[in-house]
């Protein structure tokens, strides 16, 4: 398996590195995990017109904020990617693990919480919405606010797409949509600890060290 840090990267231009990472994966080549940050863009999921309904501005008024908008083959709704927020794009065989896409899109969640468990935050999963959620104190009252979004796509039993955690992110741009069709917050590490441990480049090894942990643990044995 091998992990690649894209850097700051166009969201056309990483999906196009999926895309191509996706053929070489399908006939046998090694499996591949990006690591990146987005230049600031809305995406919609596959329901684009469903997921319409929840942007708040115009693709005009998004582009006069230097925000670009477009349509994904991902899972999911709307969601934003923008600099300080950490986006995980694992390009794996699910058959290699015995992984259905349920249990596939829970271990991304299950791999989000242990990291942010070692960094002093306490997530956990909604039973109702797909992502990693922590409770941040809003004037005294502990509520609940998304930390990380989950959207995967699986073709012909390989992933694509992935996870997208705020560390840094500057949460104003999520004001532009209603994030995932949720009117519920949208929090950070950052936010949540007001520490350095928000640093992308720590979180990027310990997220790298429990995937390979994790997926090695459940990989198939070659009978």
């Amino acid at each position: 398996m091998k992990f690649i840090d894209l850097g700051t990267i166009g969201y056309r231009q990483a999906w196009d590195q999926q895309q191509r990472a996706h053929e070489k994966v399908m006939i046998g080549g090694e499996e591949i995990i990006f690591f990146l940050e987005h230049t600031p863009v809305i995406t919609l999921g596959r329901q684009s017109q469903k997921s319409a309904e929840n942007l708040l501005f115009s693709a005009d008024e998004l582009e006069s904020r230097g925000v670009e908008l477009i349509e994904s083959d991902r899972g999911g709704n709307v969601t934003f990617h923008g600099p300080g927020q950490l986006v995980v794009y694992p390009i794996i065989r699910l058959i290699d693990y015995t992984l259905s896409v349920g249990a596939y899109v829970r271990l991304l969640q299950e791999v989000v919480i242990e990291a942010l468990f070692q960094v002093g935050i306490e997530s956990e999963l909604s039973p109702e919405n797909v992502g990693v959620w922590a409770r941040e104190k809003d004037h005294e009252i502990a509520r609940l606010a998304k930390v990380c979004a989950v959207g995967v796509r699986v073709k012909r039993g390989i992933t694509m797409h992935g996870l997208a955690l705020n560390l840094t992110t500057n949460l104003n741009f999520f004001q532009l949509i209603n994030p995932c069709g949720l009117s519920l917050p949208v929090t950070s590490v950052l936010r949540l600890t007001n520490q350095d441990c928000a640093a992308i480049a720590p979180m990027k090894e310990r997220l790298a060290t429990i995937f390979r942990q994790k997926l090695d643990s459940i990989r198939r044995t070659p009978s």
